[in-house]
């Protein structure tokens, strides 16, 4: 499923210019993506622009409706508890990294929630450091908004080989 992700953030344009589920679909297929992939990805998607735009479908429905509750900002002094089966699902890793990047100032609270919501809706449990990597990035794109540059790059390479000066 994190490849068809990978492919639709690379190829695609984020916000309203979503290609319909049936010709993204044939995209994908022609492309040479597995049928069980393609439905994972799709309904993943679908989930990720509910969540984004506080509206029921994929891209060519428009049905809204109020914002989900938990995407309201929080008080500047709330402090937001994981119960266990996020952090279960998660992982201390990736709890760590969606720490990092909102006290950093790169994640609002608002994204972190469809952060988290979308990593749950993820397959494997815990969801590796690079499938959220991408699940962040996809949420950035779901919002119509480009990470910095320092983050984007903490969101595409792999850190392991950096060497601490």
């Amino acid at each position: 499923m994190f490849e068809v992700l990978a492919f639709v953030y690379e190829n695609y344009d984020a916000g309203d210019s979503w290609p319909e589920p049936a010709h993204l679909e044939r995209k994908l297929n022609a492309v040479g993506f597995e049928a069980d992939e393609i439905d994972d990805a799709l309904t993943w998607l679908t989930g990720l622009h509910a969540a984004a735009r506080g509206s029921i479908g994929f891209a060519g429905t428009t049905q809204h409706k109020p914002p989900q509750p938990w995407l309201c900002e929080p008080q500047t002094s709330s402090v937001r508890i994981y119960p266990v089966f996020e952090r279960n699902h998660l992982g201390r890793r990736c709890l760590g990294f969606i720490h990092f990047l909102e006290s950093s100032g790169a994640l609002s609270a608002s994204m972190r929630e469809v952060v988290i919501e979308r990593a749950l809706a993820a397959p494997g449990a815990p969801v590796s450091l690079n499938a959220l990597k991408l699940i962040v990035l996809m949420v950035y794109w779901s919002f119509g908004q480009q990470p910095e540059p320092l983050v984007l790059d903490e969101l595409c390479y792999d850190g392991s080989g950096r060497v601490a000066h």
